[in-house]
C-alpha cells in the first residue's frame, strides 16, 4: 500500500521517528537496528513502509533496509504474531542472529526475545525455517568458512536444489557420521546424505 517514505527526519527514538514529507509529518514505529542506520534528524531519510490497519488503529512501521521489512512481513504471517510484537523480535536480534536461530533451531534463543515465549518460538521455526531463500542459507552458512563448513553449507544447497527443505537437508547430512571429517569431499558427502534417506 504504502512501498516508502522519503523526506526530513525531524526527531529519532530507538522505537519510533517522525519523517517530515511535504507539509506533513509521519510518525513510524521502528526496530532498533532501523534506529543505528537511520542519519540524524534534520537529514534527508528515505524509510520503508508497512502500514498496519486495523478497526481502530492505522499504524505505520518503518525499516532501513528490504532486508528487516521482508522479514517483518515474513513473521506477521506467523500464528501469534502481531505487528508489534514482530517489531520486538526483529529489535531482539540482530537479522543475521535472527535468521540463523531460525535456521538452526534455536528455540532457547529466539524465547529469550521479549513478548516470545517457548511455545512462539517453536512455531517461528517451524514456519519460518524452510522460508529463507537459498541466498540466505548461503550468506548465514558462509559466516563460518572453515573446510568443513563450507563443504556442509556445499551440500545443503546441492540437497535444496535437488528438491530437499532446508530443514531435511540439515537432517540428512546430520546422520552422516563423518560429516565433519577433514577429508570428506562435498560430493562424497552429497552421497553420503542421500544414501541416509
Amino acid at each position: 500500500m504504502i512501498e516508502f517514505l522519503e523526506g526530513t527526519l525531524i526527531e529519532k527514538n530507538p522505537t519510533h521517528v517522525i519523517l517530515q514529507c511535504g507539509g506533513m509529518a509521519f510518525r513510524m514505529l521502528i526496530p532498533v537496528s532501523s534506529y543505528d542506520a537511520l542519519p540524524a534528524p534534520g537529514k534527508p531519510a528515505k524509510i520503508l513502509a508497512h502500514l498496519a490497519i486495523r478497526e481502530d488503529d492505522m499504524t505505520l512501521y518503518g525499516f532501513a533496509t528490504a532486508g528487516e521489512r521482508e522479514m517483518y512481513t515474513r513473521l506477521i504471517q506467523v500464528s501469534g504474531i502481531g505487528p508489534k510484537l514482530a517489531l520486538m523480535v526483529l529489535s531482539g536480534m540482530s537479522l543475521r542472529e535472527l535468521k540463523t536461530a531460525i535456521m538452526e533451531g534455536d528455540v532457547k534463543r529466539l524465547s529469550g526475545i521479549s513478548g516470545i515465549g517457548k511455545k512462539t518460538a517453536e512455531r517461528l521455526v517451524v514456519d519460518l525455517r524452510d522460508k529463507l531463500s537459498k541466498s540466505e542459507v548461503m550468506e548465514l552458512s558462509s559466516s563460518e568458512s572453515t573446510p568443513v563448513n563450507t563443504r556442509i553449507r556445499d551440500t545443503i544447497l546441492a540437497l535444496v536444489e535437488l528438491g530437499f527443505k532446508q530443514q531435511e537437508a540439515r537432517a540428512l547430512i546430520d546422520k552422516v557420521p563423518d560429516k565433519n571429517n577433514p577429508d570428506i569431499t562435498a560430493d562424497e558427502l552429497l552421497i553420503k546424505a542421500l544414501s541416509k534417506r
